[in-house]
Protein backbone atom coordinates (compact mmCIF):
# COMPACT_ATOMS: atom_id res chain seq x y z
CA UNK A 1 0.00 0.00 0.00
CA UNK A 2 2.26 2.89 -1.36
CA UNK A 3 0.53 5.74 -0.32
CA UNK A 4 2.78 7.77 1.93
CA UNK A 5 0.78 9.11 4.61
CA UNK A 6 3.55 11.75 5.94
CA UNK A 7 5.99 14.05 4.25
CA UNK A 8 9.44 15.45 5.56
CA UNK A 9 9.52 18.51 3.29
CA UNK A 10 9.42 21.28 5.18
CA UNK A 11 8.82 24.45 2.88
CA UNK A 12 11.25 28.10 3.67
CA UNK A 13 9.46 30.15 6.12
CA UNK A 14 9.87 32.76 3.60
CA UNK A 15 7.98 31.20 1.06
CA UNK A 16 4.17 31.45 2.46
CA UNK A 17 2.06 29.68 -0.30
CA UNK A 18 2.16 27.64 -3.39
CA UNK A 19 2.11 30.61 -5.38
CA UNK A 20 5.33 32.43 -4.29
CA UNK A 21 7.17 28.66 -3.70
CA UNK A 22 6.91 28.44 -7.80
CA UNK A 23 7.38 31.59 -8.91
CA UNK A 24 10.66 31.69 -6.75
CA UNK A 25 12.13 28.60 -7.63
CA UNK A 26 11.33 29.55 -11.29
CA UNK A 27 12.92 33.05 -10.99
CA UNK A 28 15.50 33.63 -8.17
CA UNK A 29 17.26 30.32 -8.48
CA UNK A 30 20.53 29.75 -10.12
CA UNK A 31 22.81 26.35 -10.47
CA UNK A 32 26.21 27.49 -11.89
CA UNK A 33 27.79 24.62 -10.93
CA UNK A 34 26.55 21.92 -13.78
CA UNK A 35 28.29 22.36 -17.24
CA UNK A 36 26.88 20.37 -20.22
CA UNK A 37 28.18 18.38 -22.71
CA UNK A 38 25.44 18.76 -25.94
CA UNK A 39 24.57 15.72 -28.16
CA UNK A 40 22.31 15.41 -31.05
CA UNK A 41 19.85 12.55 -30.96
CA UNK A 42 18.53 11.77 -34.27
CA UNK A 43 15.12 10.09 -34.55
CA UNK A 44 14.27 7.28 -36.74
CA UNK A 45 11.29 9.27 -38.84
CA UNK A 46 14.30 11.84 -39.69
CA UNK A 47 13.82 14.78 -36.37
CA UNK A 48 16.53 14.93 -33.69
CA UNK A 49 16.21 16.07 -30.11
CA UNK A 50 18.99 17.79 -28.11
CA UNK A 51 20.95 15.82 -25.13
CA UNK A 52 22.77 17.46 -22.43
CA UNK A 53 25.15 15.33 -20.31
CA UNK A 54 26.42 16.02 -16.83
CA UNK A 55 28.99 13.21 -16.33
CA UNK A 56 29.89 12.79 -12.47
CA UNK A 57 33.52 12.05 -13.10
CA UNK A 58 36.18 12.03 -15.94
CA UNK A 59 34.64 8.83 -17.00
CA UNK A 60 30.88 7.43 -17.73
CA UNK A 61 30.01 6.26 -14.19
CA UNK A 62 27.55 3.05 -14.27
CA UNK A 63 24.29 4.78 -13.24
CA UNK A 64 22.51 7.25 -14.89
CA UNK A 65 19.48 9.71 -14.27
CA UNK A 66 17.40 10.97 -16.73
CA UNK A 67 15.79 13.98 -16.35
CA UNK A 68 12.76 15.15 -18.36
CA UNK A 69 11.61 18.83 -17.73
CA UNK A 70 8.08 20.61 -17.99
CA UNK A 71 5.96 21.93 -20.86
CA UNK A 72 8.08 25.04 -22.63
CA UNK A 73 11.08 23.98 -20.46
CA UNK A 74 14.46 22.68 -21.61
CA UNK A 75 17.88 21.44 -19.80
CA UNK A 76 18.92 25.02 -18.83
CA UNK A 77 16.08 25.62 -16.12
CA UNK A 78 16.76 25.77 -12.68
CA UNK A 79 14.75 22.55 -11.18
CA UNK A 80 17.13 20.79 -14.23
CA UNK A 81 20.17 21.89 -13.25
CA UNK A 82 19.63 21.47 -9.96
CA UNK A 83 18.70 17.84 -10.05
CA UNK A 84 21.65 17.03 -12.31
CA UNK A 85 23.96 18.58 -9.80
CA UNK A 86 22.07 16.54 -6.85
CA UNK A 87 22.61 13.14 -9.00
CA UNK A 88 26.23 14.24 -10.21
CA UNK A 89 27.01 14.97 -6.29
CA UNK A 90 25.63 11.16 -5.43
CA UNK A 91 27.84 9.44 -8.32
CA UNK A 92 25.00 9.26 -10.89
CA UNK A 93 25.87 10.70 -14.34
CA UNK A 94 22.85 12.57 -15.54
CA UNK A 95 21.33 13.09 -18.90
CA UNK A 96 18.95 16.08 -19.42
CA UNK A 97 17.11 15.49 -23.07
CA UNK A 98 15.44 18.26 -24.47
CA UNK A 99 11.78 18.08 -26.39
CA UNK A 100 11.38 18.30 -29.84
CA UNK A 101 11.97 22.22 -30.93
CA UNK A 102 13.10 22.92 -27.08
CA UNK A 103 17.00 23.16 -27.39
CA UNK A 104 16.88 26.25 -28.75
CA UNK A 105 16.03 25.10 -32.53
CA UNK A 106 13.21 24.70 -34.27
CA UNK A 107 13.05 20.78 -35.26
CA UNK A 108 12.29 19.68 -38.65
CA UNK A 109 9.04 18.20 -38.79
CA UNK A 110 5.76 19.90 -38.47
CA UNK A 111 4.85 17.84 -35.53
CA UNK A 112 6.81 18.95 -32.04
CA UNK A 113 6.38 17.00 -28.80
CA UNK A 114 3.38 16.77 -26.46
CA UNK A 115 2.75 15.46 -22.96
CA UNK A 116 1.74 11.77 -24.33
CA UNK A 117 5.01 11.14 -26.36
CA UNK A 118 6.51 8.33 -24.71
CA UNK A 119 8.35 6.92 -28.26
CA UNK A 120 10.72 9.95 -27.55
CA UNK A 121 11.80 9.19 -23.97
CA UNK A 122 11.95 5.64 -25.40
CA UNK A 123 14.65 6.51 -27.49
CA UNK A 124 16.78 8.45 -25.33
CA UNK A 125 16.81 5.32 -23.02
CA UNK A 126 17.62 3.27 -25.80
CA UNK A 127 20.44 5.09 -27.01
CA UNK A 128 22.00 5.82 -23.41
CA UNK A 129 22.03 1.98 -22.82
CA UNK A 130 23.38 1.35 -26.19
CA UNK A 131 25.86 3.58 -26.32
CA UNK A 132 27.37 3.89 -22.98
CA UNK A 133 26.59 0.89 -21.45
CA UNK A 134 25.02 2.13 -18.31
CA UNK A 135 24.15 -0.60 -15.96
CA UNK A 136 21.31 0.75 -14.25
CA UNK A 137 19.25 4.11 -14.98
CA UNK A 138 16.68 6.13 -12.91
CA UNK A 139 14.23 8.57 -14.36
CA UNK A 140 12.86 11.95 -13.11
CA UNK A 141 10.68 14.12 -14.41
CA UNK A 142 8.97 17.15 -13.33
CA UNK A 143 5.30 18.17 -14.91
CA UNK A 144 4.91 17.89 -18.28
CA UNK A 145 8.13 15.18 -18.07
CA UNK A 146 6.44 13.62 -15.53
CA UNK A 147 3.43 12.46 -16.98
CA UNK A 148 5.72 11.00 -19.84
CA UNK A 149 7.77 9.72 -17.24
CA UNK A 150 4.56 7.75 -15.98
CA UNK A 151 2.78 7.02 -19.05
CA UNK A 152 6.07 5.32 -20.09
CA UNK A 153 6.67 2.74 -17.69
CA UNK A 154 2.87 2.36 -17.26
CA UNK A 155 1.49 1.99 -20.98
CA UNK A 156 3.68 -1.40 -21.74
CA UNK A 157 6.04 -2.27 -18.84
CA UNK A 158 7.04 -5.05 -21.00
CA UNK A 159 8.60 -2.50 -23.15
CA UNK A 160 10.80 -0.91 -20.32
CA UNK A 161 14.72 -2.31 -20.33
CA UNK A 162 15.96 -3.97 -17.15
CA UNK A 163 18.50 -1.30 -16.86
CA UNK A 164 15.66 1.00 -15.10
CA UNK A 165 15.30 0.37 -11.98
CA UNK A 166 13.52 3.40 -10.35
CA UNK A 167 11.73 7.07 -11.56
CA UNK A 168 10.74 9.69 -9.23
CA UNK A 169 8.34 12.62 -10.81
CA UNK A 170 7.38 15.78 -9.17
CA UNK A 171 4.29 18.15 -9.74
CA UNK A 172 2.70 16.19 -12.43
CA UNK A 173 -0.64 17.05 -13.88
CA UNK A 174 -1.74 12.93 -14.27
CA UNK A 175 -5.31 14.33 -15.29
CA UNK A 176 -4.87 16.51 -18.05
CA UNK A 177 -8.39 17.82 -19.02
CA UNK A 178 -8.70 18.68 -15.99
CA UNK A 179 -5.53 20.47 -15.11
CA UNK A 180 -5.74 22.18 -18.72
CA UNK A 181 -9.01 23.46 -17.02
CA UNK A 182 -7.52 24.45 -13.86
CA UNK A 183 -4.93 26.60 -15.02
CA UNK A 184 -7.24 28.93 -16.50
CA UNK A 185 -8.72 29.68 -12.99
CA UNK A 186 -8.03 33.68 -12.51
CA UNK A 187 -5.43 32.75 -9.87
CA UNK A 188 -3.25 30.99 -12.58
CA UNK A 189 -3.64 33.74 -15.24
CA UNK A 190 0.18 34.42 -15.13
CA UNK A 191 1.16 31.40 -15.58
CA UNK A 192 -1.10 30.46 -18.14
CA UNK A 193 -0.39 33.51 -19.86
CA UNK A 194 3.40 32.43 -20.43
CA UNK A 195 3.01 29.22 -21.55
CA UNK A 196 0.80 30.85 -24.05
CA UNK A 197 3.14 33.33 -24.94
CA UNK A 198 5.56 30.43 -25.56
CA UNK A 199 3.64 28.09 -27.63
CA UNK A 200 2.06 30.94 -29.67
CA UNK A 201 6.29 32.23 -30.28
CA UNK A 202 7.21 28.39 -31.12
CA UNK A 203 4.17 27.81 -34.05
CA UNK A 204 5.29 31.17 -35.22
CA UNK A 205 8.88 29.73 -35.86
CA UNK A 206 7.80 26.50 -37.28
CA UNK A 207 5.03 28.41 -39.70
CA UNK A 208 8.64 30.21 -41.09
CA UNK A 209 10.47 27.36 -41.03
CA UNK A 210 8.22 25.40 -43.08
CA UNK A 211 5.91 27.89 -45.05
CA UNK A 212 2.21 27.00 -45.95
CA UNK A 213 2.34 23.99 -43.82
CA UNK A 214 0.46 25.93 -40.66
CA UNK A 215 -2.52 27.30 -40.42
CA UNK A 216 -1.97 30.73 -38.53
CA UNK A 217 -4.27 32.72 -38.82
CA UNK A 218 -6.66 32.27 -35.52
CA UNK A 219 -3.04 31.94 -33.40
CA UNK A 220 -3.42 35.32 -31.79
CA UNK A 221 -6.88 34.21 -30.70
CA UNK A 222 -6.15 31.35 -28.32
CA UNK A 223 -6.43 32.11 -25.10
CA UNK A 224 -5.77 28.24 -23.32
CA UNK A 225 -4.24 25.13 -23.56
CA UNK A 226 -7.81 23.88 -24.82
CA UNK A 227 -8.01 26.28 -27.28
CA UNK A 228 -4.35 25.41 -28.72
CA UNK A 229 -4.70 21.61 -28.13
CA UNK A 230 -7.96 21.70 -30.10
CA UNK A 231 -6.54 23.96 -33.33
CA UNK A 232 -2.88 22.33 -32.97
CA UNK A 233 -1.41 19.56 -30.66
CA UNK A 234 -3.98 17.07 -31.30
CA UNK A 235 -4.30 17.17 -34.79
CA UNK A 236 -0.61 17.44 -35.36
CA UNK A 237 0.02 14.53 -33.93
CA UNK A 238 -2.83 12.52 -34.80
CA UNK A 239 -5.33 12.85 -32.38
CA UNK A 240 -8.78 13.99 -33.38
CA UNK A 241 -10.01 16.09 -30.97
CA UNK A 242 -8.05 17.67 -27.76
CA UNK A 243 -10.63 15.82 -25.85
CA UNK A 244 -8.93 12.85 -27.16
CA UNK A 245 -5.09 13.77 -26.71
CA UNK A 246 -6.05 14.61 -22.80
CA UNK A 247 -7.36 11.20 -22.64
CA UNK A 248 -5.10 8.77 -24.21
CA UNK A 249 -2.23 10.97 -22.77
CA UNK A 250 -2.70 11.81 -19.16
CA UNK A 251 -0.25 9.16 -16.86
CA UNK A 252 -3.09 8.81 -14.71
CA UNK A 253 -5.01 5.81 -16.52
CA UNK A 254 -1.48 3.70 -16.80
CA UNK A 255 -0.36 4.35 -13.08
CA UNK A 256 -1.47 0.52 -12.82
CA UNK A 257 1.02 -0.94 -15.37
CA UNK A 258 4.35 0.42 -13.45
CA UNK A 259 6.37 -2.24 -12.44
CA UNK A 260 8.92 -0.58 -10.71
CA UNK A 261 9.27 1.22 -7.93
CA UNK A 262 7.95 4.45 -8.68
CA UNK A 263 7.48 7.77 -6.85
CA UNK A 264 5.05 10.37 -7.76
CA UNK A 265 5.24 14.02 -5.33
CA UNK A 266 2.53 16.49 -6.00
CA UNK A 267 2.57 19.48 -3.03
CA UNK A 268 -1.06 20.04 -1.88
CA UNK A 269 -0.72 23.85 -2.51
CA UNK A 270 0.30 23.11 -6.03
CA UNK A 271 -1.67 25.90 -8.42
CA UNK A 272 -1.25 23.64 -11.34
CA UNK A 273 -3.33 20.77 -9.85
CA UNK A 274 -6.45 20.07 -8.91
CA UNK A 275 -7.33 17.29 -6.51
CA UNK A 276 -7.92 14.56 -9.38
CA UNK A 277 -3.84 14.76 -9.65
CA UNK A 278 -3.48 12.82 -6.53
CA UNK A 279 -4.02 9.28 -7.43
CA UNK A 280 -4.04 8.20 -3.39
CA UNK A 281 -6.81 5.06 -4.68
CA UNK A 282 -4.18 4.17 -7.49
CA UNK A 283 -1.16 3.72 -5.09
CA UNK A 284 -2.85 2.05 -2.32
CA UNK A 285 -3.84 -0.71 -5.01
CA UNK A 286 -0.19 -0.94 -6.35
CA UNK A 287 2.56 -2.64 -5.08
CA UNK A 288 4.86 -0.17 -7.13
CA UNK A 289 3.47 3.30 -7.13
CA UNK A 290 4.55 5.60 -4.28
CA UNK A 291 2.89 8.76 -3.90
CA UNK A 292 3.98 11.76 -1.39
CA UNK A 293 1.30 14.54 -1.13
CA UNK A 294 3.00 17.30 1.06
CA UNK A 295 1.30 20.16 2.51
CA UNK A 296 3.41 22.38 0.65
CA UNK A 297 6.03 23.14 -2.20
CA UNK A 298 3.74 24.83 -4.93
CA UNK A 299 4.56 23.67 -8.76
CA UNK A 300 8.24 22.61 -9.45
CA UNK A 301 8.89 24.24 -6.27
CA UNK A 302 10.23 22.24 -2.83
CA UNK A 303 13.03 24.73 -2.08
CA UNK A 304 13.95 24.01 1.64
CA UNK A 305 16.99 26.45 2.34
CA UNK A 306 17.17 29.71 0.46
CA UNK A 307 16.67 29.85 -3.85
CA UNK A 308 19.98 28.21 -4.69
CA UNK A 309 20.54 25.47 -2.15
CA UNK A 310 19.50 21.53 -2.61
CA UNK A 311 16.16 21.03 -3.28
CA UNK A 312 13.09 18.37 -1.26
CA UNK A 313 12.51 17.07 -4.74
CA UNK A 314 16.66 16.64 -6.02
CA UNK A 315 17.20 15.23 -2.22
CA UNK A 316 14.04 13.07 -2.42
CA UNK A 317 14.77 11.52 -5.53
CA UNK A 318 18.49 10.42 -5.05
CA UNK A 319 16.97 9.28 -1.84
CA UNK A 320 14.22 6.70 -3.36
CA UNK A 321 17.21 5.93 -6.00
CA UNK A 322 19.52 4.99 -3.77
CA UNK A 323 17.92 3.18 -0.44
CA UNK A 324 17.45 -0.51 -0.33
CA UNK A 325 13.77 -0.02 0.05
CA UNK A 326 12.06 2.40 -1.02
CA UNK A 327 9.71 4.99 0.33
Amino acid sequence: MPFLPTSSYRPNALLANGHLQTIAASTLRRVPEVCYQRERLELPDGDFVDLDWALAGSEPAQRLGIISHGLEGDSGRPYVRGMARALNQAGFDALAWNYRGCGGETNRLLRAYHLGDTEDLAEVIRYAIESHRYTELSLTGFSAGGNVTLKYLGENATRVPGQVKRAAVFSVPTDLKASSVHISRWQNQIYLRRFMNSLRDKMRVKGAHLPGQLDLSELNQLRDFPQFDERYTAPLHGFASADEYYEQSASGRYLGGIRIPTLLVNALNDPFLPASCFPRAAAEASQFFYLETPAGGGHVGFNEDGPSGTYYSERRAVDFFTRAMPG
